[in-house]
């Protein structure tokens, strides 16, 4: 029986420059983790290059494990969150991952954009920590307890 992510800790990705951003979303996933949260291992890449090289295990994270969920920022330095979503649905094997687009952009076409390159969801940080705090964990919610995540990634 394949295992679906139910019962292991979520291995979640987050791309993100903005250190508050990061801080921020660490302590939702610690807070939740007293909650309904399953047990989650955040593992975190500031621009695009790192986020493709953790997705493929080259150079120093040729021993990253490979992740049940990203959650992508779209305004990265190097290669930008919509290049890393086309590379990763784009590839055969990572094309499994979900992707999450957590974004400060509201713009039309920014989410239409998204839509088009296979994001599975697109959501606009909200303001103010608690209620960041709060979408994090509905999305980690959704894709570990609601929805049925395929088995991770075998590496090349």
């Amino acid at each position: 029986m394949a295992d679906t992510g139910r019962s292991r800790a979520l291995q979640l990705l987050l791309v993100e420059d903005d250190p508050g951003d990061v801080l921020m979303t660490k302590e939702a996933l610690d807070e939740g983790a007293d909650s309904s949260l399953p047990p989650c291992v955040l593992h975190v890449v500031s621009d695009g290059v790192d986020a493709l090289e953790f997705l493929h295990r080259e150079g120093r994270y040729a021993a990253a494990p490979s992740p049940d969920l990203v959650l992508l920022d779209l305004n990265l330095p190097r290669i930008g969150g919509r290049e890393v979503l086309a590379q990763i649905k784009g590839d055969p094997v990572l094309r499994r991952i979900p992707v999450v687009i957590l974004t400060t952009s509201d713009s039309v076409d920014d989410i239409v954009s998204s839509y088009d390159l296979q994001a599975n969801a697109y959501v606009t940080k909200p303001v103010g920590f608690d209620r960041f705090a709060e979408v994090v964990r509905d999305v980690v919610r959704l894709f570990s307890q609601v929805a049925t995540l395929p088995p991770r990634v075998e590496h090349r």
